[in-house]
């Protein structure tokens, strides 16, 4: 499959002591996205995940090595513009992203920016609204929704952009379960029915069971990137990093420990209960 994103050699410093000691954030990565999956990324705070985020668009350049969107260099300043069009970021906050005092003005706002036709605007807009759930709220004002609906607001003002990727930092962190789950719907909903690339950096381990490759993250360094099963497997090596496992793969390991015979790949609720009968029946 063609990539949608490359870094090579990517490193990244906020404040830099001296030419020769950089405070690096992000050290010599690697990385590509595929066109149409759907990756993860999780590390314990400070581990350089949502600095790599903010680099996918162009918010940040890199302080060494390059970022390439659809085979454009992010430090070329004449294809910011069009990067930003290919990628749309999402951040934890909705309110931060809310421009207007109406639903639909909204959505309209980066369209309207980009220079598109008023009847094209219209389209996009109800189209967005209608992928997200929020079409029947289109004349209500933002601060009255909730907050899965802001952030469901949020993602259709980037999906009337009609980016090819969808960058999502920690988009479910101030989140109730209802407002988690409403968004994490919408996010499949576009990966799987729209075709957009999803790259979605959380700290809820849950969220990533549906993923398509999960990457881990530790000090600025990319130390694990697999499929979501395999690389939950890794219990030991993952608490040795500050992270969690999800609940399913915490209750299969204690069986394991506990002297059961029995895998650590089933995620969800439903097969890790086959996995239990099948292992204890």
């Amino acid at each position: 499959m063609q990539n949608l994103i490359e870094t090579h050699d990517l490193s990244f410093a906020y404040n830099v002591r001296a030419e020769s000691d950089p405070s690096m954030v992000l050290r010599g990565l690697n990385f590509t996205v595929q066109v149409g999956s759907f990756v993860a990324v999780v590390g314990a705070n400070g581990s350089g995940k949502s600095t790599l985020a903010k680099l996918f668009n162009g918010i940040l350049l890199p302080s060494g090595g390059r970022v390439y969107v659809d085979g454009m260099d992010t430090v070329d300043e004449s294809l910011l513009l069009e990067i930003r069009r290919r990628v749309g970021l999402v951040f934890q906050n909705p309110d931060n992203q809310i421009v207007s005092n109406l639903v639909e003005d909204d959505v309209a706002f980066a369209p309207e920016n980009l220079g598109i036709a008023p009847e094209e605007i219209r389209r996009r807009v109800d189209d967005a609204l209608r992928v997200v759930g929020m079409y029947e709220f289109r004349r209500h004002a933002p601060h009255l929704l909730s907050g899965g609906q802001k952030q469901r607001l949020a993602i259709a003002g980037i999906i009337a952009m009609r980016p090819k990727c969808i960058v999502l930092d920690e988009p479910t962190a101030m989140l109730d379960p209802v407002g988690r789950k409403e968004v994490l719907d919408t996010i499949r909903q576009l990966n799987i029915e729209h075709g957009i690339t999803v790259i979605l950096i959380t700290h809820h381990m849950s969220e990533c069971i549906q993923a398509d490759r999960l990457v881990v993250m530790a000090e600025g360094e990319i130390v694990l990137d697999d499929a979501p099963a395999p690389v939950f497997a890794q219990v030991a090596r993952l608490e040795t990093l500050g992270l969690t496992v999800p609940a399913t793969t915490a209750l299969l390991h204690a069986l394991r420990e506990r002297g059961v015979e029995i895998a650590l790949d089933a995620l969800t609720v439903d097969d890790c209960a086959q996995e239990i009968y099948d292992a204890t029946s």
